[in-house]
């Protein structure tokens, strides 16, 4: 059995479920999800820049209205859980755990824990982090000692 750590940052969709789960076409995967909590990612001010240049000025407005703290843990939670879920639901083995300090440590950790074959990175784009290589795809791939896959998310969770 192929194992992935699949790092996100929001629930998966359905599209990046069917994405995720096809990559390593019949052969059997077993997803260890570890989910970042959007509102502890990366400031707000790089959010914001990450919208306009997404034409999502509407967003880029309520970035302000992000949860942190405690209350992004707890609807980090929930997305950690239907994205957990869906992966089951898609025929693959799958369980799932929320960052809770520095997420390429976390990311590290548990490629050595579960003995990973890759990591996928699933999020929007991030223009500002990745235009200067602070993206969390960049920087695993210096730190977990396998291969590092940056997939962007398909559509909006």
């Amino acid at each position: 059995m192929f194992t992935s750590v699949l790092m996100i940052e929001k629930a998966l969709t359905s599209a990046d479920v069917e994405f995720v789960t096809t990559l390593h076409g019949d052969e059997p995967v077993s997803f260890h999800v570890l989910l970042q909590p959007r509102g502890d990612q990366a400031d707000r001010l790089l959010r914001a820049i990450d919208d306009i240049a997404l034409g999502e000025i509407d967003e880029a407005v309520r970035e302000g209205e992000t949860p942190e703290g405690a209350a992004a843990q707890d609807v980090g939670r929930q997305a950690l859980d239907v994205s957990v879920q869906a992966l089951r639901a898609a025929g693959s083995r799958a369980e799932g755990r929320l960052v809770e300090d520095h997420p390429l440590d976390a990311l590290k950790s548990l490629v050595a824990e579960a003995s990973a074959d890759e990591v996928i990175v699933l999020t929007d784009p991030h223009y500002v982090e990745e235009f200067f290589h602070r993206d969390w795809a960049s920087r695993a791939r210096h730190k977990v000692g396998v291969p590092v896959l940056k997939l962007f998310s398909h559509s909006k969770a």
